[in-house]
């Protein structure tokens, strides 16, 4: 008996899809070659301020720190639990071969270097917290990526960097919650 393949028939035209993905959760694959330098989907949802964020935090409160907010500028991040796309499910690694890339407002996923039919994409988050980012910070939020550069968070460790690039995945913490001990 033939033995069922776990990837389903594309349709037309489609360039990647979202399936289970062996670094964290789903994950985006690629169904075709892309080359370097190609936009590949753009991270679309809704467009709200920082207050508006802060208030739907947390996502979901049994894993507090997992959110699809992305970050636009100072005022603005886009939250693609509300009308989010494929581009959503794009998980992190310290060595990407893809990145965002702003455009007027939008944020597009473009390919770093060409990207074979059947990898995963993948982008630095980059994300900015604003604390101190102590052991048990970055520990919060945990990379498992497994490229040869991890640093083993998807905490930025170079916030200057982070911020000149204006491509990250954000999230803000109230600088007075509370932690536990």
């Amino acid at each position: 008996m033939a033995s069922k393949s776990s990837v389903k028939p594309s349709a037309p035209g489609r360039r990647i899809q979202v399936r289970r993905s062996g670094v964290h959760g789903k994950g985006v694959f690629a169904l075709v070659d892309i080359p370097q330098g190609e936009r590949i989907i753009e991270y679309v949802g809704e467009v709200i301020g920082w207050d508006e964020a802060q208030r739907r935090h947390p996502h979901d409160p049994n894993d507090p720190n997992h959110t699809f907010y992305f970050h636009v500028d100072e005022d603005h991040v886009i939250d693609a639990l509300y009308g989010g796309n494929a581009s959503r499910w794009i998980n992190h690694s310290c060595g990407p071969n893809c990145e965002a890339d702003e455009d007027g407002g939008r944020i597009f996923i473009k390919s770093l270097r060409p990207i074979k039919a059947g990898e995963e994409l993948n982008y630095d988050y980059g994300l900015v917290i604003d604390e101190p980012l102590t052991p048990a910070l970055k520990a919060d939020y945990p990379c498992w990526c497994g490229s040869a550069n991890c640093r083993g968070t998807l905490l930025s460790s170079d916030l200057e960097t982070a911020e000149g690039k204006k491509k990250s995945k954000k999230k803000k913490k109230k600088k007075n919650k509370k932690r536990a001990k």
